[in-house]
């Protein structure tokens, strides 16, 4: 692993930071492109022990080359491959690199997450340094976090990209929700909760399959989106390193907030890079009533 015991540059970071979002703009075409003729799946799995598809690989494979390439860029890690891969000297960049690929088959919405850390993997929340996502909808966009500013950019077919909103912030009008898990896997008090945001009449239902794309939804409408806790699996499905961490790391730099059910997303520690947690983003209001139901299971 690269030495970081000497002080960060903050100014080196910055830059660094940049680059990692500049070269993830410029491959999120050439990962779209890639889609269409990788929709089988592959034999065996990933270290999260889910099926993976060749575009899966494909995405991987680029993204560890590009930005492994990359001055200031010392590990690599990726939610398809077992441990970091060192690549140099400097910051530590987790991917995603095709979040929701159980999507190819009906064509619907996929992303890949990035975060950036300044620390050694496995990494904790307050050493994010930026965060990034980028959604294969209608049109390709990237939501990039940094500083506690999130600016959303559309990405052209030939790469370049530009800025569509400076200064990201949830909506305080909340609008939408989507929950992940099936629901007769659900502990009482999150169902209870639910129940409660389903029957408010303004808030509609948006659930797509690719965590990424629902978050994309709460941020532009304002709402609430989990994967919670299940009686089947405590620490539901999403990896803190590659997907609570920069989820929550996004939503709390627009303004909303994240909760592993009792605590911020970037308070959680976790000893294993690939080591799993509940999440729930959204509008204050809508985490801090899920933490209260889930505190009342804790008390129980």
């Amino acid at each position: 692993m690269p030495d970081r015991s000497a002080p960060s540059d903050a100014e080196s970071i910055s830059a660094t930071v940049d680059a990692v979002f500049d070269v993830v703009a410029q491959s999120a075409p050439d990962v779209r492109e890639g889609l269409p003729g990788r929709r089988a799946t592959i034999e065996g799995e990933n270290p999260s022990g889910e099926t993976q598809k060749q575009a899966d690989v494909y995405a991987d494979e680029l993204f560890e080359s590009r930005l492994g390439a990359l001055d200031g860029v010392g590990t690599y890690a990726s939610e398809e491959q077992p441990e970091p891969i060192d690549v140099g000297s400097g910051l530590s960049v987790c991917v995603d690199p095709l979040d929701g690929s159980s999507n190819l088959e009906p064509n619907a919405a996929m992303g890949t997450i990035v975060a950036i850390y300044d620390g050694d993997l496995p990494a904790t929340g307050d050493q994010l340094v930026g965060a990034a996502y980028v959604l294969y909808g209608a049109t390709t966009t990237m939501m990039a976090a940094q500083e506690s500013r999130v600016t959303e950019y559309v990405i052209h077919p030939d790469g370049q990209y530009q800025v569509i909103q400076e200064e990201v912030t949830i909506p305080e009008d909340p609008s939408v929700y989507g929950f992940g898990g099936r629901v007769p896997n659900w502990v009482d008090e999150f169902a209870d909760f639910a129940a409660g945001v389903e029957s408010d009449p303004s808030m509609k239902l948006r659930y797509g399959g690719a965590m990424i794309g629902d978050v994309n939804q709460v941020l532009t409408y304002g709402g609430i989106f989990a994967y919670p806790t299940l009686e089947t699996a405590a620490e539901g499905k999403l990896r803190v390193q590659f997907e609570g961490y920069p989820v929550g790391y996004i939503v709390e730099s627009a303004g909303g907030a994240s909760s592993d059910g009792s605590q911020s997303l970037l308070d959680v520690e976790k000893d294993d890079l690939h080591a799993r947690t509940p999440v729930y983003v959204g509008n204050r209001e809508f985490v801090d009533d899920v933490e209260a139901a889930l505190a009342d299971r804790e008390q129980a």
